[in-house]
């Protein structure tokens, strides 16, 4: 009877409920909410369902991302040994390939002036660079919590692990990613906001067809460009420019379904779960968390802004021929923004057209939020 009773006792100390803290439970939670947006609402489930999953598992059972260092028997957590590849910027550069795979730039090599639209996005980084400065972070951390506001998940990783930024790359990675997953909701106000009826009513006129020949020497004259200019960009705008080169040759096919399909879903699941499995209880629930959340939701609220004004400044010099809404695709959510730019000009005019008029500074946004993690690495000689 001693021994069941020993044995009984032993199995329930070994379960997760006499281990669980009140933050457990609130983090718990949390991810449950991830989960109904991702699969009740449908926002960004691609992210959204691994990122809330590796949140809930490592809330359950915490070694799950145990460093090989603190193990006892030396072998690191599963998710550990996934989020190893996120602080070696191999998981975020690979998203990139497939991002660049799956894209057509087609739209930004039409409309050149789209990279003025992507340009004007990216101001609200270094309101959040000055922003986390003056909230008592150091100009690394600051640099790194600032690229939430271009809503780029790879590219604020990426930064925050080149910026040996490792003890808030969880919270800088969630609050990046779930923007973007909320980018249907958080956009529009603003979007409206900013513009009159009659601005969004504005149709634009086709874009000009692009040769095959544009192309292919798009990617190829933007790498030699942007990395002879910014080395330390070469990670990211290598690997989009690449996977782009694989889609417009049309001689690598394979490489191109790879990139884009395969390779692109095992990446989110890696990456995904990794991220989530950074946000433990201790490491989450604090004040700095906070502040990088609500940094973030800033930030991404003056890029999206500065897109628009920037569109309505543009629509004044071309005399009424650029709807401003396409200025808020100018973030890096690809290709969310520019469908929510759709979105919001179809409400005003179900006959108005605007995606592919807004996938180029949508495109832009991406190239531009790397040049200015770039910018940021070459300012701290990394």
């Amino acid at each position: 009877m001693e021994y069941i009773t020993s044995t009984l006792g032993n199995l329930v100390k070994q379960t997760a409920f006499l281990n669980l803290t009140f933050g457990n439970l609130v983090m718990i939670a949390v991810a449950c909410v991830f989960l109904y947006l991702a699969i009740n609402r449908g926002f960004e489930p691609l992210l959204l369902v691994p990122i809330a999953f590796g949140m809930l598992l490592v809330n359950i059972f915490p070694d799950i991302m145990i460093s090989f260092e603190d193990s006892e028997n030396g072998i690191a957590g599963l998710l550990y040994v996934f989020y190893l590849l996120d602080e070696w910027a191999i998981l975020p550069s690979l998203i990139f390939l497939g991002v660049g795979a799956m894209t057509d730039f087609g739209p930004l090599i039409a409309n050149p002036k789209s990279f003025l639209l992507g340009a004007a996005a990216q101001f609200g980084i270094f309101m959040a660079y000055l922003g986390a400065m003056l909230l008592g972070f150091s100009d690394k951390a600051a640099a790194a919590i600032s690229i939430i506001g271009g809503a780029d998940g790879p590219t604020s990783i990426f930064l925050a692990g080149k910026l040996q930024q490792t003890d808030i790359m969880g919270p800088i990675a969630v609050a990046a990613y779930s923007y973007m997953s909320l980018v249907p909701i958080i956009q529009p106000p603003i979007m409206k906001l900013l513009t009159t009826k009659k601005e969004r009513e504005i149709k634009m006129e086709q874009l000009r067809p692009v040769s095959k020949l544009e192309k292919v020497l798009f990617p190829i004259i933007v790498t030699i460009v942007v990395c002879m200019i910014l080395p330390t960009t070469a990670p990211l705008v290598g690997m989009l420019m690449l996977g782009n080169l694989f889609r417009e040759s049309g001689v690598v096919r394979q490489l191109t379904e790879t990139a884009s399909n395969a390779l692109m879903y095992i990446v989110v699941i890696l990456l995904g779960t990794s991220v989530g499995a950074t946000t433990s209880a201790e490491a989450f629930l604090n004040m700095a968390t906070i502040k990088i959340v609500i940094l973030g939701l800033v930030a991404f609220a003056f890029g999206t802004s500065a897109g628009v004004l920037f569109g309505k400044l543009m629509c004044v010099a071309t005399g009424g021929k650029v709807n401003p809404l396409i200025g808020s695709a100018g973030v890096s959510a690809v290709p969310m923004a520019a469908r929510v730019s759709q979105k919001v000009g179809a409400e005003a005019d179900p006959t108005n057209f605007l995606l592919m008029h807004a996938m180029g500074p949508n495109v832009a946004g991406v190239i531009g939020t790397a040049v200015a993690a770039g910018t940021f690495m070459a300012i701290f000689g990394v």
